[in-house]
């Protein structure tokens, strides 16, 4: 894929290193660099490119010839996220998204500026997508659905129709967002959760995790002879 776009990816861990290789491999955007926060500078370079101070990058990386990408996942429920991004664009950096050519977008469903949308997503007819968003591998975004600004989808969760995801919120892996769902601003949702209402601002709803209850040596459906094939 012809390279058009000189990028710098905004931090420098295992989102970051992801990122890196969707763009450079799946994408019209030529990596060029890394930037964190001075306090966060552990290494010099990534992948043998730079990883310059963010608060110094315009003296690494104009403006007005780079875009740049914010690779953080929902630390500080997708605040951190936001707040570089918001920076980056107060110094005239351009917001770059990744869209993979293996999802199915529907062709009147809209995805926003910054996001990050990965393979085998599918986001049906009518949905809005909003700006600073991150679906991971293998969602199902429902038809009518909208999905605010600053959201972090896990993989495998499925947003049925005509629901709507609060800014700022998180869903766990293999969550289910039933029918007509409202999500609220600032909502932790647990992987494995199941919502079948409107839920409200601020909450964490999650479900227990799995306990052992019985050893499998206790079980004889389990004890197998040592000879056996």
């Amino acid at each position: 894929m012809e390279k058009l776009h000189k990028l710098v990816i905004i931090g420098d861990s295992a989102f970051a290193q992801v990122a890196y290789e969707y763009f450079t491999h799946d994408s019209p955007y030529e990596v060029v660099g890394f930037s964190v926060e001075r306090a966060y500078l552990k290494q010099e370079a990534l992948f043998g490119l730079p990883i310059v101070p963010f608060e110094s990058i315009e003296r690494h990386f104009e403006p007005a010839k780079h875009w740049v990408y914010a690779a953080l996942v929902y630390t500080q429920l997708n605040r951190l996220r936001a707040r570089l991004l918001a920076q980056a664009k107060a110094r005239g950096y351009r917001a770059a998204s990744f869209v993979s050519p293996h999802a199915v977008v529907w062709r009147n469903a809209t995805i926003g500026e910054h996001c990050f949308v990965f393979e085998n997503n599918v986001i049906q007819p009518f949905c809005r997508i909003g700006n600073n968003v991150v679906l991971w591998s293998g969602n199902h975004i429902g038809h009518h659905s909208i999905v605010r600004d600053h959201v972090f989808i896990a993989s495998h969760v499925a947003v049925s129709g005509f629901c709507d995801i609060g800014e700022y919120s998180f869903l766990g892996v293999n969550a289910t967002i039933s029918n007509n769902v409202t999500i609220a601003k600032d909502n932790l949702i647990g992987a494995g959760a199941t919502i079948l209402r409107n839920t409200k601002p601020g909450l964490i709803y999650g479900v227990k995790p799995t306990e052992a209850n019985k050893s499998v040596t206790a079980n004889v459906y389990f004890n197998v002879p040592e000879d056996a094939g």
